[in-house]
């Protein structure tokens, strides 16, 4: 917060994750008008969540790593080498449910580890140990197994069909039947997740110096931040949470496939910027990570129910995007003293400027 003639305004990632909310509020309203038979039923809602939990997670870790001015295009990788590993262990007979759990976590804390000590402590370059990262992951996860391959333990299966049904919540579908509301546990796991990050990043020592770092790494060091350690836990963050949504992901689909989570960095990153983290690093709130998911999934959802040829949904997430970046560019120059005409591109008509008051 900062104090403007005795008052308080809001922080700059507390401001853009209003709009991202506004943002999100408005296009789930448009659904709902254009689409009340689907997006009127709390069903749909929870199955953004439910179904979408994988991409959720990865989004809250991408942002960690981006508000302390990084990147980590290996989350999409490694979320699909732990389903794959996960199912041949599942498959194996050598394991159960828990000990698959503990097979994800670890493999996303390798890669946190290794990627996290060699940008944090030998300095190199984030976006280029984290593409061998991606590379290193799609390779061993082709190496272990080409062909999909379905889990088909009992107790897997079990976990897998379990969900919290709320009849008082359902709805009746098109053939009249009711259909009572159910949320599966990836809803529960993204809710505990968010809530625990966000206090995480909001009053933790680490949280305070992420955003720290973040914003000028050279003036955190001279605070006494260990920037160091700070980006290094960042990256570990992000790897632990690319493990549980790689489990995520599996428990949602009970198979492993060369294809899943395929292309998931992207969208976690095209998800962080709408809900308000920028790519410069020092702005973000963990709140807006989940509504920037949902805001491109409901665009997608969108396009999908008009039945308009898929690669519009790619035109649309590109164009969205775009806005946003430039939303953020002209909310944070404005609120650091700029105006408009110096916030927009010049050879827009309120970006041109005179030679006067030069």
């Amino acid at each position: 917060m900062r104090t403007v003639k005795g008052r308080e305004t809001l922080s700059n990632s507390n401001l853009l994750f209003m709009i991202a909310a506004v943002i999100f509020v408005l296009m789930y309203a448009l659904a709902m008008a254009i689409y009340p038979g689907s997006f009127l039923q709390l069903q749909t809602f929870f199955d953004l969540f439910s179904l979408n939990a994988p991409l959720i997670i990865l989004t809250c870790g991408m942002s960690i790593v981006m508000i302390g001015g990084g990147i980590d295009i290996s989350v999409g990788g490694v979320t699909g080498l732990v389903t794959m590993c996960c199912a041949v262990f599942l498959e194996s007979g050598g394991g159960d449910v828990w000990s698959s759990m503990i097979l994800a976590l670890g493999i996303g804390i390798a890669f946190g580890l290794l990627q996290g000590f060699l940008i944090a402590y030998l300095e190199i370059q984030p976006f280029i140990i984290t593409l061998a990262g991606m590379f290193l992951a799609n390779g061993l996860l082709t190496t272990i197994h080409k062909d999909p391959l379905n889990v088909t333990l009992p107790g897997f299966v079990a976990l897998r069909d379990a969900e919290l049904v709320i009849p008082l919540l359902g709805s009746h579908n098109r053939l009249g039947n009711f259909i009572p509301l159910g949320i599966k546990i990836g809803a529960f796991v993204v809710v505990a997740l968010v809530i625990a990050l966000a206090v995480l990043m909001k009053w933790s020592r680490f949280g305070r110096n992420l955003y720290a770092v973040g914003g000028n790494s050279q003036s955190a060091l001279m605070l006494g931040i260990n920037v160091k350690r700070t980006k290094f836990q960042s990256y570990l963050i992000c790897g632990s949470l690319s493990g549980i949504a790689g489990f995520v992901y599996i428990m949602t689909t009970g198979a492993g496939n060369v294809g899943n989570a395929s292309g998931f960095e992207m969208k976690a990153i095209a998800s962080s910027i709408i809900g308000g983290t920028m790519l410069s690093g020092g702005v973000g709130n963990l709140l807006g990570s989940p509504v920037g998911a949902l805001t491109l999934l409901t665009i997608n959802e969108l396009i999908r129910a008009a039945g308009v040829n898929s690669n519009l949904q790619a035109i649309a997430s590109g164009l969205l995007l775009c806005v946003f970046i430039v939303l953020q560019g002209v909310v944070v120059r404005l609120r650091g003293g700029g105006n408009l005409a110096r916030a927009l591109p010049s050879w827009l008509p309120a970006g041109k400027t005179t030679g006067k008051g030069k």
